[in-house]
């Protein structure tokens, strides 16, 4: 899995990687977290990563891991109530969204001017990616992050 997530660029999850990997177990936090490390490591300007799965599946470990991938030494916290947190001084800047109260197909990310973030060259983590609707680019990576018995199941599509 890590020569395989490490020679593929995040744009070339859906075709090639999805190909081979479908799913990923993780079976703790510190699992979730380094297999969103290794995740991030490929990720390139203008990525946008839309997470999905229920309330406590892992998204924010999920997140927390892949700022560390793209270079962010900080502290990583879900922007629940602000909507979006920017952490810069990594290789990328990372747009991190957390949609959980928007409950009107995306309105909210209006306000909040969301294109200038999604094509702004820096990568987009979305947590609640669903919430979006229709405001999603199609060309966003999908990983949906599922509990099953005592582990998770993240998937890639």
């Amino acid at each position: 899995m890590n020569s395989i997530l490490k020679r593929a660029r995040v744009k070339k999850m859906k075709t090639k990687l999805f190909d081979h990997l479908k799913s990923i177990k993780s079976r703790s936090p510190e699992d979730t977290f380094r297999i969103a490390e290794e995740f991030a490591a490929n990720a390139a300007p203008g990525d946008i990563i839309a997470l999905t799965g229920e309330l406590g599946a892992g998204k924010t470990v999920f997140a927390q891991g892949f700022a560390r991938g793209v270079g962010y030494e900080g502290r990583v916290t879900s922007p629940t109530f602000t909507l979006m947190n920017i952490y810069e001084g990594g290789r990328l800047t990372l747009y991190h969204f957390d949609l959980y109260r928007l409950t009107d197909g995306g309105e909210g990310l209006e306000g909040i001017g969301y294109e200038d973030f999604f094509y702004a060259g820096g990568v987009c983590l979305i947590e609640w990616a669903e919430r979006a609707g229709e405001l999603l680019p199609e060309n966003a990576v999908e990983i949906r992050i599922e509990r099953v018995d005592d582990a998770r199941v993240i998937s890639i599509k």
